[in-house]
């Protein structure tokens, strides 16, 4: 079995940003999440393995919270591993 990779891109506001950030999460198959600023440059990327729970995720989470204070619209970008 291999991993096939698909990619998905939403447009969402700032205050929209943590929330979304952490219904993908729990969704599971989720490998990474890239978020950008309007301009389309990069202003995290967030890899995302199997054992990533709670404690580790915490810092995370609460660097997304920062960047949606600051930022108006933003685009995710989220990498997506599916099996065979």
């Amino acid at each position: 079995m291999s991993d096939k990779k698909t990619y998905e891109e939403f447009s969402i506001k700032g205050e929209d940003l943590l929330s979304k950030v952490k219904q993908l999460i729990a969704e599971g198959n989720v490998r990474r999440v890239i978020i950008k600023d309007k301009a389309n440059k990069t202003i995290i990327e967030i890899p995302l393995t199997i054992g990533l729970v709670g404690i580790v995720l915490a810092p995370v989470l609460a660097a997304v919270g920062a960047i949606a204070a600051l930022v108006t619209e933003c685009t995710i970008l989220v990498e997506r591993s599916e099996q065979e």
